[in-house]
């Protein structure tokens, strides 16, 4: 039999009106914005491990297989696929954070939800915050946007946000709002879109954008180091890429022009969907790399 995973009620860390924030490697992470969100959040913050779950109910490891690297005494160890949690206590909030990263898992999504429920329940949060990153039709010399929905209706009505109107396919992320929402905890999803031109990770332009909208709406200040630069060195980067192949260069235009016109105060509906229909039709003649 597997070892049980660690039982979140024996820490007995007080945190105040914490915040979850999670974030989860694999088919809701776009070059990884999402999860190296939630890492940078664990480096400034300098967060304390709380627990971890157990790989052997969640991961089927020739999927996700455990890796080898020497320690700093020189000793060979191994570290298994896994989903961390730990918390940050900030002196200067009125809040604490409770950070969640891990891999997709290959098993028993509702034990795992129910799992990350429990350490929410736990540490009695106000709200659980999921990151996810998708591919999408968007210019990298834009801010990326970062959609928010929710299914609490105060949280709808005093964030300004939308309920999500999704209906497809869905990742753990999928999962776990679901089930936070079915235990009466507030959740809301945060979703950057990263072009899906240049979709390879690492994407420090969507981190960042996630980064900022996790300020906005928790009214806080976070340490953002050196990712406002490496955010602009792969923006540089990529325009090097775009202006290799001019295919590409073109397709970046029209990206930048169907984005610049839905956003001109002006813009009436008739315009944007003209718009739409000629970037439609652009698309029947997808842009190659090369």
């Amino acid at each position: 039999m597997p070892e049980q995973p660690a039982d979140p009620t024996t820490d007995d860390l007080v945190l105040r009106n914490p915040v979850v924030i999670a974030a989860f490697e694999g088919w809701n992470d776009a070059g990884e914005s999402a999860s190296q969100a939630v890492a940078h959040l664990h480096d400034v913050w300098d967060a304390t491990e709380l627990t971890e779950f157990d790989p052997e109910l969640y991961h089927d490891f020739q999927v996700n297989r455990p890796t080898v690297h020497f320690d700093d005494d020189g000793r060979r160890r191994l570290t298994w696929p896994t989903t961390r949690i730990s918390a940050v206590q900030l002196p200067d909030g009125p809040r604490d954070v409770i950070l969640v990263r891990g891999i997709e898992p290959s098993m028993r999504w509702r034990t795992y939800a129910q799992e990350l429920v429990d350490v929410a329940r736990t540490h009695h949060a106000s709200l659980v915050l999921t990151l996810g990153a998708l591919l999408a039709d968007v210019p990298h010399t834009r801010p990326l946007p970062v959609t928010s929905s929710s299914e609490d209706p105060e949280l709808i009505e005093k964030l300004d946000i939308e309920p999500s109107r999704y209906e497809g396919p869905t990742g753990i992320v999928g999962v776990v709002q679901d089930a936070v929402t079915a235990a009466g905890i507030p959740s809301v999803s945060l979703w950057a879109a990263i072009p899906h031109y240049v979709g390879q990770p690492p994407s420090p332009k969507g981190t960042l954008a996630l980064l900022r909208r996790i300020e906005e709406m928790l009214d806080l200040s976070i340490p953002l180091d050196e990712l406002p630069e490496d955010a602009r060195a792969w923006e540089r980067g990529v325009d090097e890429l775009a202006g290799e192949d001019a295919e590409i260069a073109e397709y970046v235009q029209q990206l930048e022009e169907a984005k610049d016109t839905a956003e001109l105060p002006e813009a009436s509906g008739e315009a944007i969907a003209r718009e739409f229909e000629r970037y439609l039709r652009r698309r029947d003649d997808p842009p190659r790399r090369g």
